[in-house]
């Protein structure tokens, strides 16, 4: 079966062999996104077997698969670390020649502040993802989480870094997709990103941005399915 970005069996693949990294005891960044679901359902299997985790999830949607999969779930504040995370990727810097080898986009599913957050909190952070993310050069738009007041002036900054903004729209209601912590989305086309911790910088320096959607230097590992295996690429 195929779906949308890589076929559905690549992305199984790459979430259970991150689950298998999962050990007694561990607590574990559930990631968002449908790589990262295959994980979490992978996860749920094991905790049936007698696994003792603890997850911390990303979004409202990884949190309600984890307790209809039978993890357990935790918060930041009642954990003194995480041992693993497991996420996602809208596509990931696969050249590694060039600057920000590793550097990833995220932010498709509008979670990408919670998700920095507990990523970058973990011992390991681990990517899951199909052949179909990985680009020799980040291109994608870069999602922009906003506080509502400040969209127009974050646009206009954006545009002065040679950027082209758009307000991200819900697909289901009228009007713009709000986050889970009540924001706006401003997916921001910069074309070729050759030197995304630049570009990250900047980004992250502009008054009225929550959180952008630039992951430099953060991934330990990337887990990409492929049609017939598994590569595993370490940082």
């Amino acid at each position: 079966m195929k779906t949308e970005g890589g076929s559905d069996g690549a992305k199984r693949r790459a979430g259970e062999r991150a689950a298998a990294a999962v050990e007694d005891g561990d607590v574990v960044g559930l990631g968002t996104g449908s790589t990262a679901a295959h994980a979490i359902r992978a996860i749920g299997r094991a905790v049936d077997d007698g696994l003792a985790v603890r997850g911390i999830p990303t979004s409202f949607q990884s949190r309600q698969l984890a307790l209809e999969v039978g993890i357990p779930i935790s918060c930041l504040e009642a954990v003194d670390g995480i041992d693993l995370a497991i996420d996602g990727a809208d596509q990931i810097a696969d050249d590694s020649d060039a600057p920000g080898y590793g550097a990833l986009l995220k932010g498709g599913g509008a979670a990408h502040t919670r998700e920095k957050m507990i990523d970058s909190t973990a011992d390991r952070f681990v990517v899951v993802a199909d052949a179909s993310k990985l680009s020799g050069v980040l291109e994608k738009p870069v999602a922009l989480e906003v506080i509502p007041d400040a969209r127009t002036i974050v646009a206009d900054e954006v545009r002065t870094m040679g950027g082209e903004p758009t307000l991200r729209d819900a697909a289901h209601k009228d009007g713009p997709v709000v986050t889970d912590n009540g924001n706006l989305v401003l997916d921001c086309a910069f074309d070729e990103i050759d030197a995304p911790d630049e570009l990250a910088t900047r980004l992250s320096s502009v008054p009225g941005v929550v959180e952008h959607g630039l992951f430099v230097g953060m991934a330990d590992a990337a887990y990409v399915g492929t049609d017939d295996g598994l590569e595993v690429r370490e940082y």
